[in-house]
């Protein structure tokens, strides 16, 4: 913990800001795309992207999963896609999942997580959608299988929502799925075939 609040104690001596760039930052934002991944601690957006600041907007979750839509009671994920919309008018959502996922794991695993709640409530949005996965899964420690299941079925989820939909229909939205694997930084993307694939160059 003392490196990362040294770091932030001097971010404002190690970083530019007199050049500029984060002085119009000020002015708002304009995003390009909202991404939608892990809370996972090995997944840097930005780092992954090579965004700056400014250019994605940013929804992280344990296990990248997009509630229902109309789901009762207050839900950030929904509050987050409406600004991202309405307000910030991106034109691409990403759903990035990844290898080795904690989430996914504890799905796979079928472990008992009374003692976890939350967790627990959490992972029941995705785990009907995902039962068959799950079934078939291999027993690779890295869940490429549970992880794209879950990324398509994000995905579709997503569609429910009216204003992803009109927009899809409009012509104004893109959405696009990415797998990440944690050991080899290679991002696979969701292609027209239903399948994942790396892009070099």
């Amino acid at each position: 913990m003392k490196a990362l609040l040294d770091h932030a104690r001097t971010f404002g001596r190690r970083v530019e800001f007199e050049s500029g760039e984060y002085r119009k930052l000020a002015d708002g934002q304009y995003p390009e795309a909202l991404f939608i991944t892990c809370s996972d601690s090995r997944v840097i957006p930005a780092l992954i992207t090579g965004a700056r600041p400014g250019e994605i907007f940013e929804l992280r979750n344990a296990g990248n999963i997009v509630p229902p839509y109309g789901s009762p009671g207050a839900s950030g994920e929904a509050a987050t896609i409406e600004y991202a919309l309405e307000v910030l008018g991106v034109q691409d959502i990403v759903v990035c999942g990844h290898s080795h996922c904690g989430a996914m794991g504890a799905l796979k695993s079928g472990d008992d997580l009374s003692a976890l709640p939350g967790v627990d409530a959490w992972l029941q949005l995705a785990r009907p959608d995902l039962a068959q996965v799950l079934d078939a899964a291999s027993d690779d420690p890295s869940l490429p299988d549970v992880a794209q299941g879950n990324i398509v079925n994000q995905l579709a989820v997503l569609r429910t929502y009216p204003m992803v939909r009109q927009r899809l229909d409009a012509g104004r939205l893109r959405l696009h799925g990415w797998y990440y694997e944690v050991d080899t930084g290679q991002v696979h993307e969701l292609e027209g075939d239903g399948r994942f694939r790396v892009h070099t160059g």
